[in-house]
């Protein structure tokens, strides 16, 4: 399975960068931030450089006024202040003062450093510095085992752990508050909807921020939001539905209620049972088949059918039923009218309109059914010429339980047909709308075009 290249606004990618930005945050630190400590902790610090300078300055004075005595002196004084081995040395590194040097400190002048040299920590033996003479270096140098005070890297041990520790410790941590805004706030968002669920509240929504990102939380997030309209749509429809049927049931049962209590004869009695069983049967199967089309969620089977031999079968059980002889149900579509649909759903959903057609239509009206084909889709009309209806009124005439001619619960229906048609049409890819015309309404059908036999 070939790997998909994630879009340009992909978590990866965000992810990505600050990956790297991390790591060259973290070579950047380690490279300036070494060189710094490096030069912190592994050189002489300015004041023992000024003191050592300062101590040069004193010897060469000493030399210059009273030569060995001179230095002789000096060095009892510095012996003083300084705990550690200190000399006067000339150019062919031999003692200016009257102590001559020990073969082991001739080879300890062989390895003398200067002041602007790196210096280890040494944990056994302490470097020997050699500073000229600040006026005349040619005259000697001053040579002093470095103090233990001026050694640098007494808190090596520290900048270490800031370096190598705490400071990585504190980009680390950036980097899971930069991975914890990326990834884990709107898992959070999500997480806070799905427990709103859970306790039943449909109606929370998750927050803009959440929804207007460009990557895939986004689009779960906006998927998440499309998935609870559409749940609390469905559980509103489902509420109302079965209010409207407790609504419509409890009418023919107090007819039937009345009919038992009264003194008519087994016939009528017979008749009347007979005729609510019936209207209750038919409400109960349209509430049951209109709820499954709402909670049918995929596209139904479909094939191609002929819109004319179609129209031909509905109007013969039509002329049936109403006595409407054939000239006052035309067609105007010929037989090169095809169209993709489910056909029993299809055929439901025009019988539900023709119905609804016949029965608003006046004793002398005519139905007709009309079509034109648009690309790759067929619009069909149905027109009838029983007046129409407010304009306000198109919408509301598909919902469930709506009628307008203020009938009485089952005579001519109860309301479900144009909502069962819509919801059918829906699932095979078409629509249905509304809309007056001259004399009456106008019932429209889009339907994928299909291929001719």
């Amino acid at each position: 399975m070939p790997c998909k290249v994630p879009g340009k606004n992909s978590v990866f990618w965000k992810l990505a960068c600050l990956l790297v930005v991390f790591c060259l945050l973290m070579i950047w630190l380690s490279w300036s931030w070494g060189r710094y400590m490096d030069k912190r902790t592994g050189f002489l610090s300015e004041q023992a450089h000024g003191t050592l300078v300062r101590y040069a300055g004193e010897a060469e004075r000493a030399w210059e006024t009273g030569q060995q005595t001179g230095v002789d002196q000096w060095l009892q004084g510095m012996g003083r202040r300084e705990p550690g081995w200190v000399g006067v040395i000339g150019q062919d590194l031999q003692s200016l003062s009257s102590y001559p040097l020990s073969e082991r400190e001739s080879e300890r002048l062989t390895f003398l450093r200067g002041l602007d040299w790196p210096i280890s920590h040494m944990k056994t033996a302490r470097p020997w510095i050699k500073v000229p003479f600040p006026r005349d270096p040619s005259l000697g140098s001053l040579v002093i085992e470095l103090p233990q005070r001026f050694m640098p890297g007494r808190s090596q041990v520290v900048w270490r752990i800031v370096t190598n520790g705490v400071i990585p410790g504190l980009l680390t941590l950036l980097l899971c508050v930069g991975l914890y805004r990326v990834l884990i706030v709107p898992l959070n968002h999500l997480r806070e909807q799905a427990n709103a669920w859970r306790a039943d509240q449909l109606g929370a929504r998750l927050s803009s921020q959440t929804t207007s990102r460009q990557d895939e939380l986004g689009e779960l997030a906006r998927a998440f939001d499309q998935m609870s309209e559409r749940l609390q749509s469905t559980v509103s429809q489902q509420q109302q539905l079965l209010r409207d049927l407790s609504h419509e049931l409890r009418t023919p049962l107090s007819r039937l209620r009345v009919a038992c209590d009264s003194e008519q004869g087994v016939e009528a009695l017979r008749e009347r049972l007979s005729r609510e069983v019936d209207g209750m049967q038919r409400l109960v199967e349209d509430t049951l088949q209109l709820a499954w089309l709402d909670a049918e969620r995929g596209p139904l089977p479909v094939e191609d059918i002929q819109v004319q031999a179609l129209w031909e079968m509905l109007t013969e059980n039509a002329r049936f039923e109403s006595g409407w002889p054939q000239s006052r149900l035309p067609c105007r579509v010929d037989e090169q009218c095809w169209v993709r649909g489910h056909l029993n759903s299809l055929a439901q959903a025009l019988e539900n309109i023709l119905r609804n057609a016949i029965r608003h239509s006046p004793p002398d009206g005519i139905v007709s059914l009309s079509g034109q084909r648009e690309g790759d889709m067929w619009h069909l009309w149905l027109d009838d010429q029983g007046g129409g209806v407010a304009p306000e009124e198109l919408e509301r005439i598909f919902a469930p339980f709506t009628r307008l001619d203020g009938s009485r619960p089952g005579d001519g229906g109860f309301g479900l047909g144009l909502s069962i048609a819509r919801n059918a049409l829906r699932l095979q890819g078409g629509s249905l709308w509304a809309e007056n015309h001259a004399g009456g309404l106008r019932v429209h059908v889009r339907l994928p075009a299909g291929h001719v036999a």
